[in-house]
C-alpha cells in the first residue's frame, strides 16, 4: 500500500525511535517548521524523498550506483578548517550517505535550486542553475576531481563565485550562554565521544544543541571550554542509519556509510569530523560551519556558486572509482534537460506533499 506523507512521516519517525532515543521537543519544533516553510519541508523530509525519487525517476533509478550524499541541497554545503588549518568548503552533511544511483544527488540538488529559484533566494534562471551543476560535475569527474581549499586568498574565493565568506557573529558567545545539562543527560558513548575529542584533564561545559533540519529530534551535544587563552568546542550528534534503511523496510543502529564516503570523497577533511562510539563528532567553530544560501553576500555569481556545488557533489562521487567510466558515459547519453526535467518534477512533487502535511 502506497503511503501519503503523513503516513510516511509517522512511520519514519516510528522507526527513528527504534535507532535511537528521539528528543520529542525538538521534533516538534521540527514538524512546525516543515509546516511552516516549503524549504524546510524538503530538507526535513528526506524519508519522503526515498519513496518518491523511484517512483518519479523510474528512468533515472538504473543509473551507475556510488557512495551519494543522498539528503543533498543548497544547504548541505559549508566550511572547515583542515589538518593545516585552511579554510575548505564543500559537503558538509553526510547522514544519510547511501549506495545509490548518482543522479539521485544531481536531481534532489536542483530540485533544491528550482525551489530557491521560486522563492528568489536565488535570482538565477533555473535552467541556468541546472546547465551550472551537470557542467561542474561532468568536469570535476573527467579532471579527478578538485578539492576546494579556500585558504583566505581572494582568487580560490572566486571559485565559489563569491568574495568572502564571513564568520556567525557572537558565535563563541551564544554558543557560552547555553546552559550546562546534568551528566546523567548525557549518554555515556557520548561522553566518552566527546572526551577523545580534548586534550586530556581538559574542563569543558556539555550542553544541548538544536541545529540543522533532516537530523532535528536526533540527540545532539556541543562541548565548550576554555583553552589556551581562547574558546574550543566539540558536536557530538547520534549517528543512525540512513532514510534509505527505512525505505528498504529494514532496521538497525549506527551509520555504516559515514566515515567511507567522507574518505573516499576528493577533499582535505576535517580531521575532527567522523564517527567516535556510534556518534558523529565534528568541530564547532565560526569557520567550521554550514553556509545557508542567503547568508551568502548579495553580490556573488550564482552561475559560478552552482557549478562548483556541481563540482564538489563529484568529488564525493570519485569515492566509488570504479564506477567513474560508467557514470561520464550514462551522462553522455542523457538528453542535456533530463536534469531540468526530473529536478523540477520532484520539487512539483515535493510542493504537492508540503501542502497536504501544512
Amino acid at each position: 500500500m502506497k503511503m501519503d506523507i503523513r503516513q510516511a512521516t509517522a512511520s519514519y519517525e516510528t522507526w527513528l525511535r527504534g535507532c535511537t532515543t528521539v528528543v520529542e521537543a525538538a521534533l516538534k519544533t521540527k514538524h512546525a517548521q516543515m509546516r511552516g516553510d516549503l524549504f524546510y519541508f524538503f530538507r526535513g523530509t528526506y524519508y519522503r524523498w526515498t519513496q518518491l525519487f523511484p517512483e518519479i525517476c523510474k528512468d533515472l533509478t538504473h543509473a551507475p550506483q556510488v557512495l551519494c550524499g543522498g539528503d543533498l541541497h543548497v544547504g548541505s554545503f559549508g566550511t572547515w578548517r583542515d589538518a593545516e588549518g585552511r579554510l575548505c568548503w564543500g559537503v558538509d552533511d553526510f547522514d544519510d550517505a547511501y549506495p545509490l544511483p548518482y543522479t539521485n544527488d544531481l536531481v534532489r540538488l536542483a530540485a533544491s535550486v528550482k525551489m530557491v529559484t521560486d522563492s528568489e533566494t536565488l535570482t538565477i534562471k533555473y535552467r541556468q542553475g541546472c546547465d551550472a551543476i551537470l557542467e561542474g560535475y561532468a568536469e570535476s569527474l573527467k579532471q579527478g576531481g578538485c578539492p576546494f581549499v579556500l585558504a583566505e586568498r581572494t582568487q580560490n574565493m572566486e571559485r565559489l563565485g563569491v568574495g568572502a565568506i564571513e564568520p556567525a557573529e557572537n558565535f563563541w558567545d551564544k554558543l557560552a550562554e547555553v546552559p550546562a545539562v546534568p551528566d546523567r543527560e548525557v549518554p555515556t558513548d557520548a561522553r566518552a565521544a566527546l572526551r577523545k575529542m580534548f586534550p586530556s584533564k581538559t574542563k569543558y561545559k556539555i550542553a544541548r544543541r538544536q541545529a540543522g533540519m533532516g537530523s532535528l529530534g536526533q540527540p545532539r551535544f556541543a562541548a565548550i571550554a576554555e583553552y589556551q587563552g581562547g574558546y574550543m568546542a566539540r558536536e557530538v550528534k547520534a549517528a543512525v542509519p540512513s532514510a534509505m534503511v527505512w525505505k528498504e523496510g529494514q532496521s538497525g543502529r549506527g551509520e555504516k556509510y559515514y566515515d567511507p564516503t567522507i574518505a573516499g570523497a576528493v577533499r582535505s577533511p576535517d580531521p575532527f569530523h567522523r564517527i567516535v562510539k556510534g556518534w558523529v563528532v565534528r568541530r564547532l567553530s565560526p569557520d567550521s560551519s554550514p553556509i545557508e544560501v542567503d547568508a551568502l553576500p548579495k553580490q556573488r555569481d550564482e552561475y559560478t556558486l552552482l557549478h562548483a556545488m556541481g563540482k564538489e557533489v563529484a568529488n564525493v562521487h570519485l569515492g566509488s572509482k570504479r564506477q567513474i567510466q560508467n557514470v561520464l558515459r550514462d551522462l553522455r547519453g542523457r538528453n542535456k534537460k533530463w536534469l531540468r526535467k526530473a529536478g523540477k518534477e520532484m520539487a512539483r512533487a515535493i510542493e504537492k506533499d508540503w501542502k497536504a502535511y501544512a
